[in-house]
């Protein structure tokens, strides 16, 4: 297997850990939203940026954000869905300064 590509982001989110409030005691289960996912979430929904425009900006292929768009949506459905943390953490990344467009 090859390695990945570093996912170029420009954005590190100042809350790093979501935790219900109606967990039931005990319950430690978590889900790990990995840099690049939520870069990609980031982008695609709330800077309204196409999947291309996404992967220019983080220099990895179109097809590539679509992955990683993808995963980001089981992992977010599976918390609210589960009733599970979630953590933003991780992934291979190389944080830089925003591009100009």
């Amino acid at each position: 297997m090859r390695p990945k590509k570093l996912r170029w982001i420009t954005s590190i989110p100042r809350e790093k850990c979501y935790e219900p409030l109606c967990r039931r005691p005990g319950r430690t289960e978590s889900v790990s939203l990995e840099l690049d996912e939520f870069e990609v979430l980031r982008l695609s929904h709330l800077l309204n940026y196409d999947q291309e425009e996404a992967a220019k900006q983080m220099r990895i292929h179109q097809s590539t954000v679509s992955r990683i768009l993808n995963s980001a949506h089981k992992k977010i459905t599976d918390a609210l869905v589960n009733i599970k943390e979630l953590k933003i953490e991780g992934g291979h990344y190389q944080l830089i300064e925003r591009i100009k467009k």
